[in-house]
């Protein structure tokens, strides 16, 4: 076995080291960052609470119904400001976490790959606030009420009287649907960003995308059914909103393809499938 000299082991060591410290700080600054914005959503944990019920009282509010929420367990009502603390100090430190991760990323990257990574980067939340919002604004009233038309009023049936069936809502419960609603759309409108940027890097092609057509219509119908709750509207609203964002993302590979090919052309470097 050879021996390497210790001033090559010192050089080869060194840049890791460096690396490492480098991540150790971006890290630190982030969840410096993320504590930062969780106290801060804490102190307004209740009006934002209050923003979520929105959809339900509205829903509520159609059928002549109050709107009220009850705390089923003791410690409930700190749990919910705990998890809205989480999630809003992720939402409120997220463009610094993005900025830590491009400071990380970009000093190993090359001029051309940078200017391809960063619109990307800035795609992702923008694509996620718009599934939240158009989980938030369209998908919630819709799932609400179609949860809802479930109840019924004391009724006569035969001579026997029924039991009523209405709604009261633990504020627990319904926080972790909403949230699920919001997380689920937000996270899969990522869809377009994911299948571009594969595209951008030819591990994906237009072409290859287009002829599997009916396993990504299974695959989102399997999505679907695990990210939503068990009732089939939920599911094909999130069906009916993914798909067309595939199809996009088709379109998309395809400029993408058409632009590549343009420039390799004039820099006479494109070869042909076939002679290829």
């Amino acid at each position: 076995m050879t021996d390497v000299p210790d001033d090559q082991i010192d050089d080869s060591a060194a840049p890791l080291i460096e690396h490492l410290a480098e991540l150790r700080n971006r890290v630190l600054y982030s969840l410096a960052a993320f504590v930062v914005a969780m106290i801060l959503a804490y102190t307004v944990w209740n009006p934002i609470f209050n923003f979520l019920t929105r959809p339900i009282c509205h829903a509520l509010e159609m059928r002549g119904q109050a709107c009220n929420l009850v705390l089923i367990k003791l410690q409930e009502g700190f749990f919910v400001a705990i998890r809205i603390s989480f999630i809003g100090g992720f939402a409120l430190a997220f463009p610094v976490i993005s900025y830590q991760l491009w400071r990380f990323v970009a000093p190993g990257l090359y001029k051309s790959e940078k200017s391809a990574f960063l619109p990307f980067l800035i795609a992702s939340p923008v694509m996620f606030i718009a599934g939240a919002a158009f989980a938030y604004y369209v998908v919630l009233p819709i799932a609400f009420s179609f949860f809802l038309g479930f109840q019924q009023g004391s009724v006569v049936d035969g001579g026997n009287e029924l039991a009523a069936i209405g709604f009261q809502g633990s504020v627990e419960e319904y926080l972790a649907l909403t949230t699920k609603f919001v997380m689920a759309f937000g996270i899969c409108f990522q869809l377009p960003v994911l299948l571009t940027l594969m595209g951008k890097a030819g591990l994906v092609s237009s072409k290859g995308l287009a002829s599997v057509r009916k396993y990504a219509v299974v695959l989102i119908l399997i999505v679907a059914a695990l990210v939503t709750p068990p009732d089939m509207m939920s599911q094909i609203i999130l069906f009916v909103a993914i798909y067309p964002l595939y199809e996009v993302s088709i379109w998309l590979i395809r400029r993408i393809e058409k632009t590549r090919e343009a420039r390799m052309r004039a820099e006479g470097t494109w070869v042909e499938e076939e002679d290829a």
